[in-house]
């Protein structure tokens, strides 16, 4: 789906006070952006319109969240939601980024630390000559294992995309911990935390079903 440029929405992210403004400038220092650096930092990739993050971080006060997104136009609109869900005040443990994310090694690389990564019905781009800008493609995985320390969580509706993904992780070096390819069945039965978003109920109500995984990378010997 293509975004209409908003030209408000950067003005708006540079005005907020838990927007990071210059992510390759942080690259080597993310967790010193919190007040409480030591705490466990968990990374969205592809945030969008924040329905995640905005339920994830006041949930847990006792982890630093970073939610990141390629357009001004998702990012300013998840802004709001967060602002929203901390009743107007400014999100202690969570912040906000443009960033590319397929050139995620530009912003973040071995200095950094990221105890989980989310990735939330990313774009399938189901076309053969694209697949590689997949955030879950192989490279994409070989690019986050130099600052995962701890598990991916990944969660679609597309099928294809889904089990090629299998391949990846197999690929990059990451081992699977858990999965189901019916989520809303399993989540309360295995004890999952599945905060559910506007774009999750969409696909849910066109019935399809949420494949879900938690992965991750194996130490090297």
């Amino acid at each position: 789906m293509r975004i209409r440029h908003k030209p408000w929405a950067k003005p708006e992210l540079e005005a907020c006070d838990f927007y990071v403004a210059d992510p390759i400038g942080q690259k080597g220092h993310w967790t010193e952006i919190f007040p409480e650096p030591d705490k466990p930092l968990y990374l969205e990739l592809g945030c969008g319109k924040g329905g995640f993050i905005s339920q994830a971080a006041p949930a847990h006060p006792d982890v630093n969240f970073i939610a990141m997104d390629i357009k001004n136009e998702m990012l300013v609109l998840a802004k709001r939601k967060l602002e929203a869900a901390y009743g107007g005040s400014t999100p202690e443990n969570c912040r906000i980024s443009i960033q590319n994310i397929e050139r995620m090694e530009l912003a973040w690389d071995e200095n950094d630390r990221a105890d989980r990564i989310y990735i939330n019905f990313c774009n399938p781009w189901p076309k053969k000559r694209h697949k590689k800008r997949r955030l879950t493609h192989t490279r994409q995985l070989l690019s986050y294992k130099k600052f995962l320390r701890g598990e991916l969580w990944f969660k679609t509706d597309d099928d294809e995309l889904f089990e090629e993904s299998l391949e990846y992780f197999a690929e990059a070096g990451y081992r699977i911990k858990y999965i189901t390819r019916d989520l809303h069945s399993s989540e309360e039965a295995d004890g999952i935390e599945n905060f559910r978003t506007e774009h999750e109920k969409m696909f849910t109500d066109m019935g399809l079903k949420i494949k879900f995984l938690i992965a991750e990378p194996v130490k090297e010997d």
